[in-house]
Formats: C-alpha cells, structure tokens, sequence
C-alpha cells in the first residue's frame, strides 16, 4: 500500500472539509452579529454550558472544537495582577508578569482630566495584550459615601457626574485595543465588612442620581463590553443576579450588550441566576470562594446543575442562548478579533503615563507662608519621616494587588532628585505594617523596628531641629481595616500614633509639610500647626518621582479633590444619620438592611444642606500660582431641550504656568422636591502661562436640569429660574449667572 499517498489524501479530504464547512464566524467581513448566530447554531448545550462559567481562577473555557480560544480575564484596575495557578492562589511563579503600577483611581479622578483617563486605559490594555488577558477587571466607579470604605482608592469620588466623564475614556482607551473593560461593582458597593450580606435599601431618587449615573455613562457612552456584579443585595437580591438592577435597568433601559459577570462568589442561587441577567459565573472552588471539591466548577450555579436541568426539561435554552450570544459578542469583540494589535510590558511610554497621572492627581491642600515649593538654591538638609516615605505601596490592598516591575518610594525619589545638591536623611517616626507581602507577592523589605514609639518620635524630632525642611509621608497603607478590600475602616484618624509625631514635629520646625498617602480622607486636628499638606495618593510605580517633582516644583501641582476631605465622621450624612453600617435582620446574621437615610445628599451635598465647612471642599486643589475666574455669560439662549453653552474668563495671576480646573454647578432655584444646593454639571482643565487670559466654555443639557422623578420613573426638568456658578472649587465660586428653562 502506498502509504504516503494515502496520507496525502487523507490530507486533502481533511482540507477540502474543512473548506465546505468552513464557519461564517471566522470571516471577519461578516458582522459580529451575523457570527454570532453561526457560532450559536453549531455549538451544543455542553459547549454553550462551558462558556458562561469559569474553569480555572481567571479562565472560562473556548469551543475547541469551533476554534474559539479559551477566555481570560485578570484583576485591575490599576495594572495587570501576577498569573497564580490554574486552581490555587499561589503564585504562578513566571518571571514575565510585572507591569508597570499605575496611580489608583482616586488619584485619576483628582486630575479631573478625562484626556489621562484615555492614556490610562491604553497603556493599561497594552500592558494586558502582552500578557494575553482578554478583559481587565475594572475600572471601579462606586460611590464614595463615606471616608472608611475600604475600597475607595479603587473607586473614582463621591460626584456621580465627575466619575461618568472620567470612566467613559477610561474604557474607551482599554477597548480601542481589543481589550475588554468590566466595570465594576454594579451596584451600590459602599460597604467591605458585610460585603455579601449587606441589603442596601434607598429610594429610587438616590438610585438613580447618585449611585447609577457612572454605571450608565459606562454603557451608553463607553459602550463598555462587560460589567460585574457586585457582592452586595439589592431589594433583597444579590446584585449578581437582580431582576431590578441587571434585567431592568442595564439590560432593558440601557439596552446594555454585553456580559454581566459575577464578582468572584457572587452568585448565590440557580434560578435567579438564569433568570435575572447574570451571563457568565466566575469565583474559586465549589462555592465560588473558598471551599473545595473535585471538579470544583462543573458544581457552579451555571454550570452541570443548570445542564441537568435544561436536559429534564426544567428550563428550556432561551435563557441561556441569551447568555450565549453576549458571551460570543464579547469574544469576537477581544480573543476572537483579528485585528488586535501586539501588546507591550514595562515600556517608557506606560511609565512616563504613570508619571504624568500622578502628577496631574497629586493635591496641594494647604500651602500657608508658600512653604511648598522646596527651594534647593536656599537647602542644605531635609529630613523625611514616616514609615510610608519608604513602604511599598503596590503589594497588598486586595485584587488590585500587583507585582510592580519596580516602585520609586517617596524617599528614592527626594534622594534622587536632590543627589548631590541636599542631604536628604531619613527618620523612621513610626511603625505600622512591617509585613510586606499578599497572595505570594513579596515586596522584599524588612520593615521590623523595635523601637517605643517615644524614641522614634525623639529621633525624628532631634533631627528636625536642624534641618531646613520635614517632610513627613504618614497616612494610610494598604493593610486591613486600611485602605483594602475586605474590610473598613474603623476610624478616621491616622493609625499608628501619627498625629502625635506630626504636632512633635511641626513644633520644632516651621517648614514642616506633611504628606497623605491614602485613598481616602483622614482627620487632622494639627491642621493649623502644619503649613503644607499635599494628598498623595497611592500613585504606583512611579510614585517618588511624581512626589518629588511636584514638592520641588518641577511640577506646578494641579489636582483637584474628588470627594469632600470632612472634619469628622458627624460630618458625613451616612455617620450622622447613624446610617452606617446597618442593622442586623435578625440573631442568625445572615443579612444586614442599611439604609441610606442621606438619600441623594452625599459629600458636597450634604456638606451644603448642613451649612458644613469641611477641611477641604470638594474640588480643592491649590497651586504654585493664581488664578482668577470672571465674565460668566450664558452664549445662548436655553433650548427647549435645555442644552445650553457657558463661558467664563480664567486669568493666571501668578508668575509661573499651571493648570487650573473650572467647575460648572447648577441650583435649581425653586422645585417640587427637595433638590440640592448645587451639582456638578461641567468641568474643564486649562492650563495657562503668567498672566495669559482663557475664555474656557462649558456645556449642559437638560439632564443637568433635571431630578429623577420617581411617580414617572423618568428624568424631569421643571421649567422656571437656575443659577450657575463657576469656580475652582465647590467652595469658591465666585461667578453666577441667572437662567430660565422655559
């Protein structure tokens, strides 16, 4: 027998076979759609089973048979997490999964520069192509309701306008590569302690004005290709699987496309997750979370038990050919798709985007006697103090935990920057969180100080008498009950004993700045003991060189606030209404009902209605020059669909270039319904040389005018008298102008 001519026919009857059956899927000059339904119709229930849940920690599995490549996701939002095992959070142990650690998302929010949230979601989806990641878990747009939520450095303020315009180029710069976004956590994810039993009850006011707005510009503006559920209940269901939330509101009011994932365990119950618009089920082990068993995830919700039941006729496939086709869509939209460029890891242009968003975040709050800039010319020595001027700061916190390829603390980046011109020494003051390490990742240093509080405080104080500048970097980290996912805050003070370090200090030396380094708010009852305060952020790999350049003045700083910073927690509506963090449903725990008793006035809002002055306004941000805002006129006349065009004069009244932030706020002057002070309605970054003048111009709609109604389930806008102020802050608007919705 010729057995090599055999071959080759076998070959070419393989080939020719292939060629006939060649699916419409895989010509991409078909629409998405129309491969959709092929792909569809040739796959069978156990295939179309096997793609709407996981099968490794950040997997969920292709069509081989189809040639559709497996599906991967990995943790974000601010840089690519480290591979762990295919079951097990261990680490994966490969040597090419660093990344550049971007600033978190509060620091993102404070440039209040939807152009760097663009770069960010670019450079962040280069970084996932060339660890081949199919979607990036993020960006995270809950609201900041109040200072001891553990997860709000991931998350992007307490406005729901300034959140939607910064989430929406975010997704666009992360998608434009093939790369899917999943925003997150959807909805209503303000607590960490009781994140799986928390049953968040408001009125549908609060929904909708505050708590959905980023969620919704995510969807019909970014056109965002997945969204994740979130931990939470809402209406007595998890946000998971929610009739109200995924079916309703994303699905059928925002006629939203793409894939509803569940955060990792989310999922609680079979039937509601058929039902109530969950497509793809992903978490750990049996459970989805923590415990173990063979062939964990073919005991998911959406996985043996749901084929089971389509085969004993409980279910018909409707539900899951739905499921399906958004899960298809969301593969031809990333794995599937051809034309995806190559990806790139650790280049100059990510770090240099790092650098630039620190930059533009990091937040001059106080600077009294102009103590900030450091003036080298006039320096002989700076003592820097506090544990996080040398903590890294880019391991732990949670799933947005990462392996940087390198981070710069703020003292590398001082002692670089300075080298050779000004000894800069180094006092440790306090000892919080000597440990360094999470889920495997080991930052390598060797924190240990066995010192009483009393000497480090007696040290950094005798070497603060001689030193020309104290610079001191506290705050936060990255530790449980901190700033990380998990757990809340217990407190708004400073950890660790800070506060009395910082009086100790400032007592001795009158140029002593301090530097936050948090995600969120902090009390500071030495505040007018201490000329300087800069909010620091959690600013990623390139944090000390950010630092350095903005408190030297390389860097004009030029971040704004994105959330209210108040005195105390009685000044926060969730803390005052004795609204946080909820009552137990009964003895068994098994759910806790909060209430938002604040209803629609968070941050600002309530500040405002309660006549509160809060350390640092909403929208804060100082510089090493002025600026002076004048001339507000309306350019046109209101339409009847309320569009209307503000233009406002902004004139640097310093002597060197910077960048200021105008704000646009709205005051509907009389209403049917209890309505806010004011609201964010516009926003716009100028940057100007000495004495240059800017007419900067300021769009709104009628949505700007408008309040949720909740007898007609839609938006309203009342005719009658607004008032529009514009500033560079909430508390500092020195123009108004009179208008009328007709």
């Amino acid at each position: 027998m010729n057995y090599k001519g055999f071959f080759f026919a076998c070959l070419l009857a393989v080939s020719v076979s292939v060629v006939a059956q060649s699916p419409v899927y895989l010509d991409p000059s078909h629409g998405i759609e129309a491969r959709v339904e092929d792909a569809l119709s040739r796959m069978t229930l156990s295939e179309k089973i096997a793609v709407i849940h996981a099968q490794s920690k950040f997997s969920s599995a292709g069509v081989k048979r189809l040639g559709i490549p497996d599906f991967w996701t990995d943790d974000g939002p601010h840089g690519v997490r480290p591979d762990v095992l295919w079951d097990e959070w261990e680490q994966a142990g490969q040597t090419n999964d660093s990344c550049v650690a971007f600033p978190a998302l509060t620091c993102l929010a404070s440039t209040w520069n939807p152009q760097m949230a663009n770069l960010y979601g670019h450079s962040l989806g280069e970084e996932a192509l060339y660890r081949n990641k199919n979607m990036i878990l993020g960006p995270g747009v809950n609201i900041y309701r109040t200072p001891l939520g553990g997860r709000n450095f991931e998350y992007m303020g307490e406005d729901p306008y300034l959140a939607s315009r910064m989430v929406v180029p975010y997704i666009q710069g992360l998608q434009s590569l093939g790369v899917a976004s999943c925003v997150k956590h959807y909805c209503l994810n303000n607590d960490e302690e009781y994140r799986h039993q928390v049953n968040v009850i408001l009125s549908d006011r609060a929904l909708h004005e505050i708590y959905l707005p980023a969620f919704e510009a995510a969807v019909k503006e970014g056109h965002a290709w997945g969204i994740m559920g979130a931990y939470n209940l809402y209406k007595d269901e998890h946000n998971c699987h929610n009739s109200i939330t995924l079916n309703k509101i994303l699905k059928q009011d925002w006629g939203f496309d793409g894939v509803v994932v569940s955060d990792w365990g989310g999922a609680h119950d079979m039937d509601q997750a058929i039902r109530n618009g969950l497509d793809m089920e992903f978490g750990t082990w049996t459970d989805g979370l923590t415990m173990g068993a063979t062939n964990a995830y073919d005991n998911y919700y959406l996985s043996k038990m749901y084929e089971n039941a389509i085969r004993q006729g409980k279910y018909t496939t409707k539900e899951l050919d739905e499921k399906v086709r958004r899960v298809l869509r969301l593969f031809f939209r990333t794995n599937m798709n051809k034309q995806r460029p190559y990806g790139f890891l650790c280049s100059e242009a990510h770090y240099e985007a790092a650098r630039q968003i620190a930059q533009q975040g990091i937040v001059l709050l106080q600077n009294t006697g102009n103590v900030l800039p450091i003036r080298i010319e006039a320096c002989r020595k700076i003592l820097v103090v506090g544990e996080n001027a040398i903590k890294m700061m880019t391991v732990g916190g949670g799933s947005s935990s990462l392996k940087a390829q390198h981070e710069i603390s703020p003292l590398q980046g001082l002692q670089q920057r300075l080298a050779g011109k000004v000894d800069v020494e180094f006092a440790r003051g306090y000892v919080g969180d000597a440990t360094g390490s999470y889920n495997g990742v080991t930052t390598g240093q060797n924190l240990q100080d066995d010192r009483t509080p009393d000497a480090l405080i007696a040290e950094a104080v005798e070497k603060a008498r001689t030193a020309d500048y104290v610079v001191i970097f506290g705050g936060l980290n990255k530790s449980d009950y901190q700033d990380c996912e998990g757990h809340d805050r217990k407190s708004m003070d400073l950890p660790y004993g800070q506060d009395r370090l910082i009086k100790a200090l400032a007592e001795v030396n009158p140029k002593t700045i301090y530097v936050n380094i948090s995600g969120n708010a902090v009390t500071m009852p030495w505040l007018n003991k201490v000329p300087a305060i800069v909010q620091g952020w959690f600013l990623g790999s390139e944090t000390g060189t950010a630092l350095a350049s903005v408190l030297v003045g390389d860097v004009n700083p030029s971040g704004h606030l994105p959330f209210t910073w108040p005195s105390s927690l009685q000044d926060v509506g969730a803390h005052a209404l004795d609204a946080f963090p909820g009552i137990w449903r009964d003895s068994e725990k098994k759910i806790i009902d909060e209430e938002y008793k604040e209803d629609i006035f968070v941050g600002y809002r309530w500040a405002d209605k309660k006549k509160i002055r809060p350390t640092f306004a909403f929208g804060h941000g100082l510089s090493y020059t002025t600026f002076k805002v004048s001339n507000l006129r309306v350019k046109n006349k209101v339409t009847h669909d309320g569009q209307m065009t503000f233009t406002v004069d902004v004139t640097n009244t310093g002597n060197r270039e910077g960048d200021d932030v105008i704000q646009l706020y709205i005051s509907d002057l009389k209403s049917s319904v209890e309505r806010p002070v004011k609201e964010l309605k516009a926003f716009q970054r100028v940057s100007l040389k000495p004495g240059e003048t800017k007419t900067v111009t300021l769009t709104t709609d009628r949505r700007a005018l408008s309040f949720w109604d909740e007898v007609s389930g839609d938006w309203k806008a009342e005719p009658g008298d607004f008032q529009a102020f514009v500033g560079d802050a909430s508390n500092n608007l020195p123009c108004k102008v009179k208008f009328t919705l007709q």
